[in-house]
C-alpha cells in the first residue's frame, strides 16, 4: 500500500527520487510527504477498508395451515348427492428463525422452533349412497312401483306394474287404486 501511495505521489511530481527509498534516512525524514507516507503502517491501511459486520437476530412469523377434506359415505342421502357435515377451518403455526445479516443483507436463515397455535379442522363431506326410491311417494304400507300404470295384483288390470295391497293413499291417487274412496287401495 505504501509503495503505491509513493508511486502515485511521485507521478504527481510531489516526491523526489530519494523519497522512494525503503530505509528511513535523514533526507527521507525531512520530506513532509514521505514522513506522512512512512507513518501509514500496513495495519492502519487495513483498518481503513470496511470489514463485514455480521449480526444475528430471531424472527418469528405466523403461517396458515390448510385444512384437509374427508369424504364419508352416508346412506341417509340419495346417491350422487353431497352435503357438508363440518366446515373446514384453517390452522395457524408460528415459525421462529435465526437470521444472520451481513452488512444488512440476509445471508442465512435457520428454523429453530415451530409451534402449532391453532390446529386445522378437517372439512367433512357426506356422499350419498342410498338408492333412489322406486316406490311412489303418494302411497304407504307397500311399495307402489313408479310406472306408466299400476294395478292391484290379482285384479283385472293390465299393468305393467302391480302392487299387493292394501296400500294407504297419502297423496294423490294417480293410479286410481282406491276405487271406493276410503283412503285404502287394493283392499278387496
Amino acid at each position: 500500500m505504501r509503495y503505491f501511495t509513493l508511486v502515485a505521489l511521485a507521478v504527481c511530481g510531489l516526491l523526489t527520487l530519494n523519497a522512494c527509498k525503503t530505509d528511513p534516512s535523514p533526507s527521507a525524514a525531512a520530506s513532509p510527504i514521505s514522513s506522512a507516507a512512512a507513518s501509514a503502517s500496513p495495519a492502519a491501511s487495513t483498518a481503513a477498508t470496511p470489514t463485514a459486520s455480521s449480526t444475528k437476530k430471531t424472527v418469528t412469523v405466523t403461517r396458515k395451515i390448510p385444512f384437509g377434506t374427508t369424504k364419508v359415505r352416508d346412506s341417509s342421502l340419495a346417491k350422487g348427492t353431497t352435503k357438508v357435515k363440518r366446515r373446514g377451518v384453517t390452522g395457524i403455526k408460528k415459525l421462529t428463525y435465526e437470521v444472520t445479516l451481513t452488512d444488512g443483507v440476509q445471508t442465512r436463515k435457520k428454523l429453530i422452533r415451530q409451534k402449532v397455535t391453532k390446529a386445522p379442522v378437517e372439512k367433512v363431506i357426506a356422499v350419498g349412497t342410498r338408492q333412489a326410491s322406486r316406490c311412489d311417494p303418494n302411497y304407504s304400507g307397500a311399495c307402489v312401483p313408479i310406472a306408466s300404470d299400476v294395478d292391484c295384483a290379482g285384479g283385472s288390470g293390465n299393468g305393467p306394474g302391480y302392487v299387493q295391497g292394501p296400500v294407504r293413499v297419502v297423496g294423490s291417487d294417480i293410479y286410481d287404486l282406491d276405487r271406493d274412496g276410503d283412503g285404502i287401495g287394493c283392499d278387496t
